[in-house]
């Protein structure tokens, strides 16, 4: 079965079980640690995926983002995760604090169902504000599938997917120039 597939199977199992998720706890269980071992990962084994990793931060002391992905011993992508139900829009402050404090590149916010992909395209080692890559697993398009399998396990690399979306970045700016060049000029 090929990625595609594994995913429309995934997509269908949570469509089933996703109200009868009530809490962070059943979410995590139920969908994000199975979303991630679908990418290739071994969400048992904590040399590869940490549960409660610390990102302490100045004065406070305990913060752990829930999720940390590791390669060579440093994350690489930090995952925090809400509820099934619970909106993603109030919690990317807490996602901002626990990246700028550690050495990832990327950090996902997730309610099982919705995941926001963020990076630090605008500034180094500060989290952007807008996701370059959010992905509904209920209704997925070609095009974000494509973009996650980037994510897998097999597939990683930091340097290829930052600079893929560092040239759609800049590619977008370079757009929004020339059509406010030419508002201006008319």
């Amino acid at each position: 079965m090929d990625f595609s597939d594994k995913l429309k199977q995934f997509s269908a199992r949570a469509e089933m079980i996703k109200t009868t998720l009530q809490t962070e706890e059943a979410t995590k269980t139920s969908l994000v640690m199975p979303f991630f071992s679908l990418l290739g990962y071994d969400v048992f084994n904590p040399m590869e995926f940490i549960p409660e990793f610390t990102a302490d931060f100045g004065i406070k002391k305990g913060e752990k983002v829930d999720y940390a992905i590791i390669n060579e011993g440093k994350p690489i992508i930090l995952v925090e995760c809400k509820g099934g139900n619970d909106s993603l829009t109030k919690h990317d402050a807490q996602l901002f604090r626990y990246f700028t404090v550690t050495d990832s590149k990327f950090a996902i916010l997730t309610n099982g169902l919705v995941y926001k992909f963020f990076t630090d395209l605008d500034e180094a080692n500060k989290m952007d504000d807008t996701p370059f890559l959010e992905i509904n697993i209920l209704d997925m398009s070609d095009l974000q599938v494509q973009e996650l399998k980037k994510f897998t396990k097999d597939n990683f690399d930091i340097d290829t997917i930052f600079n893929i979306n560092k040239l759609k970045f800049e590619g977008l700016c370079k757009w929004a120039l020339i059509l406010l060049e030419s508002i201006v000029i008319k």
